[in-house]
């Protein structure tokens, strides 16, 4: 019987999903999550063999999950409605055993779980074509940056949490927009969450 956690933040589908692969001979659905944290939380109480995790999610998001449960047994497989470079980028470095998009019929992820339980790793063929395009420009440092940006934060808070001058700062925002091709810090965090590299 292989044992399947479920993570999803929209609860009618959670709800859909999980009746569609109790159905299925050989797997039972043993936790729901509506969040990654509970994903992950779930995962270590029940021990499935498998969790199915959506990308955006509240609280903690489907990749933060999956990095922290990157040694764990248990097999993570991202099912998601984004074809992003940047979250596929971070997906394949958590080491997940399957991506898959929400619109591909349902008969593929029940499929796609025996093979990743065969040993395979599954990726939708939408992202074989996405993990050949451009990554991500920036370095951890300017990601943190643009993050803190993305939160809302000023030069001075930023600053003052990253332990740099507003000087520094500065530079980081600078070489950020020069690398990303755009005139300010909202077109900068519209393009990185527009790839999926926030």
């Amino acid at each position: 019987m292989i044992r399947i956690v479920i993570a999803e933040d929209q609860r009618m589908l959670l709800g859909a999903l999980g009746a569609l692969l109790d159905l299925e001979d050989g797997m039972e659905v043993v936790g729901q999550a509506r969040n990654g944290q509970e994903a992950v939380e779930l995962v270590h109480k029940e021990k499935p063999d498998v969790c199915i995790m959506d990308i955006e999610m509240p609280v903690q998001d489907g990749l933060d999950a999956a990095e922290s449960l990157k040694h764990e047994p248990c097999k993570i497989i991202i099912l998601t409605t984004f074809a992003r470079p940047g979250y596929f980028e971070r997906a394949r470095k958590a080491g997940v055993s399957g991506y898959l998009l929400k619109d591909s019929p349902s008969e593929e992820l029940a499929s796609a779980i025996k093979k990743i339980m065969d040993g395979q790793r599954i990726f939708s063929p939408e992202l074989v074509d996405l993990a050949f395009t451009q990554p991500n420009p920036l370095t951890e440092r300017e990601r943190q940056v643009a993050r803190l940006i993305a939160e809302g934060k000023n030069t001075k808070q930023i600053s003052k949490e990253l332990f740099i001058t507003t000087g520094t700062v500065r530079n980081y925002v600078s070489v950020i927009l020069d690398k990303l091709e755009v005139t300010n810090r909202i077109e900068a965090i519209s393009r990185l969450q527009d790839e999926g590299w926030l």
